[in-house]
């Protein structure tokens, strides 16, 4: 028996065998290894404004209040089963969720002109959508699609995983810690026609900087023109103001101009539900027809990969849509949210500038939207925050200002204010 172990360890070994020796080691995720780092630290008033993850002012999860009375009703409810769900997802969620995103009196839906389809979260959103576009677009040359500089880092995997070479428009403008809304209207205008353009819907990440409805109206003009696409990301709903319908206005309104559009969107953050995984792609056509054929389409994409997506999370978003008591009670959940990361906005904004009197311009702090902030600072302050105040936020100096509650928020901006100091 040994001798026999010993032939088969010996041909596992052999030259015959692959040892992945030309597999490169890949780096960690920049944002799961700065969470594996604070979680080691020991110092007790570390701070992780790393994760883009709501907490309450504990620095505690929250698990949404009608999201347990959701699952306690979910729970009680006998005729529910695990069979498979269909392979574009519950329908009843699918069909609830497109209202949420482009309004219940959206003419596209009342023609029948949205392919929707249940996704892996907005990651899964985002995924499906680049390689419907990947197979099905119509490309001008090669396969390219313009991101925002900068963007969420996975937007460039993504893309790059379906064959679709990622390449960056003018966005964010450090010296005004704003939007380069000069630099943006520029790429899509001298972008050859019918480009791809990846857009985030509401509270841009990471910058936290948004455009106007004005400037939005140009940026749908100059779409129009050249025939581009637009590849919406909506990932915050709701989180960005704390109303769901002004959260969703740039995407209603590129509906109603006309724009060609397909959306991404997720419940992670403005639910909660961080681990179901619960998100939906919507491509909207320009006939009844072409959206069957498109929906087809993703069905045999989504076919090949998931076969069928998960049913837990998507019952408890469609128990709460679908359900006027319950969907009222989200809305003042969302309120709840995105109030507290307002008022920790207007803290730290009050901190730096009336009691620290910390040097430079930190209106920003309270004129971007969302959960995250572009604090403006340099790599090496971002570097000395984390090793010298056990404050972790990434290398560009974006925090997640659902980090900061009221018990921290006074060191946080102390920290700040010597890395600023000794600059």
């Amino acid at each position: 028996m040994a001798s026999r172990i010993q032939q088969v360890a010996a041909h596992m070994t052999g030259v015959s065998a692959e040892q992945w020796q030309g597999v490169p080691l890949a780096p960690p995720d920049s944002i799961f290894q700065l969470t594996a780092a604070y979680k080691e630290d020991t110092f007790d008033k570390k701070i992780n404004l790393g994760v883009g993850a709501y907490r309450d002012d504990n620095n505690k999860p929250w698990v949404l209040p009608v999201v347990k009375e959701a699952t306690r009703i979910l729970l009680n409810d006998e005729t529910l089963d695990h069979e498979y769900l269909p392979i574009t997802g519950l329908p009843e969620f699918t069909t609830a969720a497109a209202k949420l995103i482009l309004g219940v009196t959206s003419p596209a839906l009342a023609e029948g002109r949205v392919a929707s389809v249940q996704t892996i979260s907005g990651t899964g959103a985002n995924h499906l959508g680049a390689l419907f576009l990947s197979r099905f677009y119509q490309w001008s040359g090669d396969k390219k699609v313009w991101l925002s500089n900068p963007t969420w880092a996975n937007h460039h995997a993504i893309l790059k995983n379906v064959g679709i070479e990622p390449v960056e428009y003018p966005y964010y403008d450090p010296k005004t810690i704003g939007l380069d809304f000069e630099g943006f209207v520029g790429a899509l205008k001298n972008a050859p026609e019918r480009s791809v353009f990846l857009l985030h819907a509401c509270a841009h990440n990471p910058t936290g900087v948004d455009p106007t409805p004005e400037q939005w109206g140009t940026i749908a003009e100059v779409m129009l023109a050249k025939k581009h696409y637009a590849f919406l990301d909506c990932a915050y709903q709701g989180f960005a103001s704390g109303d769901l319908d002004k959260d969703a206005w740039a995407v209603r309104f590129f509906v109603e101009k006309g724009v060609a559009l397909l959306i991404c969107q997720s419940f992670a953050k403005n639910a909660g539900l961080y681990g179901e995984r619960v998100g939906a792609l919507h491509i909207v056509s320009p006939t009844k027809e072409a959206s069957a054929r498109v929906k087809s389409q993703l069905s045999v994409l989504q076919r090949s990969e998931i076969s069928n997506p998960p049913s837990h999370g998507a019952r408890i978003v469609s128990l709460i849509l679908n359900n006027p008591t319950l969907f009222e009670a989200w809305k003042q959940d969302i309120q709840t949210m995105a109030g507290r990361i307002i008022d920790m906005r207007k803290e730290l904004f009050r901190l730096l500038t009336e009691e620290f009197h910390t040097p430079g311009n930190w209106d920003h702090i309270v004129n971007q939207i969302g959960m995250f902030s572009f604090t403006g600072i340099k790599p090496s302050q971002s570097k000395a925050l984390i090793e010298e105040a056990h404050v972790y936020l990434t290398g560009n100096g974006r925090i997640s200002m659902a980090g900061l509650n009221t018990k921290n928020v006074r060191y946080f901006a102390e920290s700040l204010d010597k890395v600023v100091r000794s600059a």
